[in-house]
């Protein structure tokens, strides 16, 4: 390592963060935020939009920084493709920023109105949640997704992502903050805890004085750890363990498109396919096929033991599938292959083992795939389509704060809507209560 990647390191580890003074300032900042104009976010967007690509240079250097310390530290290459930043990436960043900015605004919208017999005008409207925690691992794109959401809609946000990304996430804020300054809106909307002392992270999980709802985007460890200490309302999502079941009737050429995809377009995302259940009937002459396009993409298959015979002698790298395969979720170029009889038994394989992001059958029978999307309780299902589409902008939401898989408040990508709560607004005539 060179002594001017040490000397950064030493430089981002020793800064100081006073977490009650920044939740005060983030409060301060929401009810500012607050009564906002859509005018007057959709601006701030556009500057910090402009401000990455003008910018740009100075986030790519830190990231190098990032990616040189990380690749030293033996990370995998799944991991580092995760902590990159490339000017594509960058002016992605910038083109979804200006793509929230046209989205609609929910913030006020009603989202219902009567009028009650006693002649009083009742509403519920939405409103900004005030201030939100994210604690994230590494993608610094991230950072960008979620400042720019919570600010559509009004909220302020503190955010704790990973020691791996910290010199390109503090370059991150920074061009949001100074882009905040020069449309007149205070900077502390956008906080960063830049120390990467785990032990701030217990204080922050107890922040409930301040922040408002905490989302947790990681490992099982990190959800664990806020479910258990936190005394803010937690969110929680990010974790996939993705199945498709191939049906006796799919198209076995098209569907093979579909699964390829679903593994090998970004393997490293929590949206990207682990396992998958494939028909007994069909195995001898749908897994050998399979075997050839995984052996092409490098992908290695973990198989169960009757399905190794279908899969050896093409090329690819097969190995038994352990105890643990299939409640892993890989991020990276491994596919489990287990064979079920049914339809029914692929499902409950999936309920024993899914983590509810997203699942999705390859059919041709109408029946089965809606006995499938019953069935299976996850925050998207997909038939006939890659689990990969479960994103907030290909959505059409713009980006997302995180994918949640729980039932309460949101479920799937957190776009703008769920970024918002309600409060109800009572019309009278100077109505008094008998």
């Amino acid at each position: 390592m060179t002594t001017a990647v040490r000397g950064a390191s030493a430089l981002a580890v020793e800064q100081t963060v006073d977490l009650e003074a920044m939740g005060q300032a983030a409060q301060r900042a929401s009810h500012k935020l607050a009564v906002l104009t859509s005018t007057q976010k959709n601006a701030a967007l556009y500057a910090i939009a402009d401000a990455l690509e003008a910018r740009s240079a100075e986030a790519l250097a830190q990231n190098e920084l990032d990616i040189a310390i990380g690749a030293a530290s033996g990370l995998s290459d799944a991991l580092l493709d995760r902590l990159l930043l490339t000017p594509e990436r960058i002016r992605g960043l910038a083109d979804d920023t200006r793509r929230v900015a046209a989205l609609p605004d929910p913030v006020g919208a009603e989202l219902e109105s009567r009028l009650l017999p006693n002649g009083m005008r009742l509403s519920r409207r939405r409103i900004p949640i005030g201030v939100i925690g994210v604690i994230y691992e590494a993608r610094p794109n991230t950072t960008i997704d979620i400042a720019v959401l919570s600010l559509k809609t009004g909220n302020a946000v503190i955010l704790r992502g990973g020691k791996e990304t910290l010199r390109s996430n503090l370059a991150l804020v920074d061009i949001i903050r100074r882009a905040l300054i020069e449309q007149g809106l205070p900077s502390e909307a956008v906080q960063y805890i830049g120390n990467p002392d785990r032990a701030l992270v217990s204080q922050f999980l107890r922040m409930d004085a301040y922040v408002d709802m905490l989302i947790p985007r990681g490992g099982n460890s990190l959800h664990r750890l806020c479910r258990e200490q936190s005394t803010i309302p937690v969110i929680t999502g990010g974790i996939g363990i993705c199945h498709y079941y191939v049906d006796i009737s799919a198209d076995q050429e098209r569907g093979l498109d579909v699964i390829v995809n679903a593994k090998t377009q970004r393997p490293s995302v929590c949206n990207s396919l682990d396992t998958l259940l494939v028909n007994r009937q069909i195995a001898a002459e749908f897994l050998p096929k399979l075997a050839r396009r995984m052996a092409a993409m490098r992908v290695e298959m973990r198989a169960a033991p009757d399905a190794l015979p279908f899969l050896e002698g093409q090329g690819a790298t097969v190995t038994p599938a352990g105890p643990d395969d299939w409640d892993t979720e890989w991020m990276a170029l491994i596919l489990g292959i287990k064979l079920v009889d049914s339809l029914e038994e692929a499902v409950v394989h999936i309920q024993k083992h899914s983590q509810a992001h997203s699942d999705g059958i390859l059919t041709n029978d109408w029946n089965n795939a809606q006995q499938f999307i019953d069935a299976v309780n996850s925050s998207a299902v997909f038939v006939n389509a890659s689990t990969r589409f479960n994103d907030g902008g290909q959505f059409g939401l713009g980006a997302e704060v995180a994918i949640s898989t729980q039932k309460l408040h949101a479920r799937g990508p957190m776009g703008l809507e769920e970024l918002t709560t309600y409060k109800w607004v009572a019309f009278g005539d100077m109505h008094v209560r008998e």
